[in-house]
């Protein structure tokens, strides 16, 4: 879905910005050429160094993992992580089998399609299980309902959206009734905790990422974590095609190129000591937002205020369902009515790059995705499929991801922003509605 740059009548009157702001950009220091100047001068600029073995450190020392793993790319790690997974449940595969070869994982329904793929890299079929409305996250209740539904599953992959952490000890009671393994994916949320621990302590396994567009960037990599030494040296060894300790080149398992570079590992180890204040600008991006809405009939995306503290790495909102405007998306397009006091993600989201600004759709639902429809799908009601647009007592949905990729959006969220630039956003939405 794209969305136009031509005039906007509601902003036909505001001068567009000279540069772009940004959803996310990575935002850089200047310490990160020194470390790759420093892989390059040392000539290790491939796949071992002293960076590598540094951010390793840093990143376990700061979540409380005894190990990480630094990989190519946030999904490398998820692949890594649910293989780890999936051996300790049901053994070594034969070779050009999966480890959940014909096997079900219950995964979170509304992310970005690298944190389910992995469970189909591994010959398994995802379930996706429903969001709920207090973080956006994976419904605890409707998981449950899962585990009633499909007794024999014994994988769970979590992922945290936005920042933002999901009920994490709900999950995981869940989960140890049940005893299904849990594989984290806290590539949006490093920084963030829960009840005082940090996002990607909660599982088995757990994966951050360090794509161009997270808190902490590399321009890509990601970091497997883990408390087991076995699992940490077996990530390694499939990381770089499971080469055996010979003189030789002898190969007994399938293995993958996923290791980072050294300097990758460079440019996140510039890029560490500033996550703090990367969070504490993307928490001020938040805030801001959330005060000049005030009186619009919008929310921002929530938090368990009393027990988790975000990253707030994307802003968001949702509009109340009383203030949409008539919308129907398509596959590729989406079309609209213009309402009085009324709007719709569309509307906002054409409007904000009328002033050269980037917003984004919320997350399509997996379960709504053309490759996973025929997919389980499991709703705190049983499967959701045939009431997708129902609401049940209270104003809730049955399918909650969907209701929230209908009325929700991203805002620009990127830690360059100026408030002065945020000011003129705040006001593009609010013209929206009037």
């Amino acid at each position: 879905m794209s969305f136009s740059v031509a005039a906007d009548p509601k902003t036909a009157d505001i001068k567009p910005f000279e540069k772009k702001v940004w959803l996310s950009s990575p935002t850089m220091h200047g310490d990160e050429q020194k470390w790759v100047d420093y892989a390059i001068e040392t000539n290790w600029v491939s796949t071992v160094g002293e960076n590598l073995n540094e951010v390793e450190r840093l990143c376990a020392e700061k979540i409380g993992r005894k190990y990480a793993v630094a990989l190519s790319a946030g999904t490398a790690a998820l692949h890594l992580a649910v293989k780890l997974c999936g051996e300790k449940l049901y053994g070594q595969p034969k070779v050009g089998h999966g480890v959940l070869e014909g096997r079900r994982a219950f995964c979170s329904d509304m992310t970005f399609d690298a944190t389910v793929n992995p469970v189909a890299y591994e010959g398994g079929e995802a379930v996706f299980i429903d969001t709920e409305y207090d973080t956006w996250n994976m419904d605890p209740v409707a998981l449950e309902k899962a585990f009633e539904l499909y007794p024999d599953v014994k994988l769970v992959v979590i992922a945290h959206l936005y920042g933002t952490p999901g009920k994490a000890d709900e999950l995981r009671a869940v989960c140890d009734k049940h005893g299904a393994l849990i594989v984290e994916d806290a590539a949006e949320s490093f920084g963030a905790s829960y009840k005082g621990v940090q996002t990607g302590m909660f599982g088995d396994a757990s994966v951050i990422s360090f794509n161009g567009n997270k808190i902490i960037t590399g321009s890509s990599g990601g970091m497997l974590l883990t408390d087991s030494l076995e699992d940490a040296n077996k990530a390694r060894k499939w990381s770089t095609q499971s080469r055996e300790n010979a003189a030789w080149y002898q190969h007994e398992e399938l293995g993958y190129n996923y290791r980072m570079s050294n300097i990758i590992g460079g440019i996140v180890r510039g890029q560490l000591p500033y996550l703090e204040e990367h969070i504490a600008q993307k928490k001020a991006i938040y805030e801001r937002y959330k005060e000049g809405f005030k009186g619009l009939p919008v929310q921002m995306n929530p938090f368990d205020e009393a027990n988790s503290e975000p990253n707030y790495w994307l802003s968001c909102m949702i509009i109340d369902k009383d203030a949409m405007c008539k919308q129907v998306r398509g596959e590729k397009d989406a079309l609209y009515i213009s309402e009085p006091g009324k709007s719709c993600p569309t509307e906002i989201l054409e409007a904000i790059a009328s002033v050269n600004a980037e917003g984004r759709p919320i997350w399509k639902p997996m379960h709504m995705q053309p490759m996973y429809r025929m997919h389980g799908f499991v709703t705190r009601s049983g499967s959701g499929r045939a009431r997708s647009n129902a609401y049940i007592a209270g104003g809730e949905a049955f399918d909650v991801g969907a209701d929230i990729f209908e009325r929700g959006l991203c805002l620009p969220s990127d830690n360059k922003m100026t408030p002065e630039q945020q000011d003129v956003i705040i006001e593009v939405i609010r013209r929206c509605f009037a």
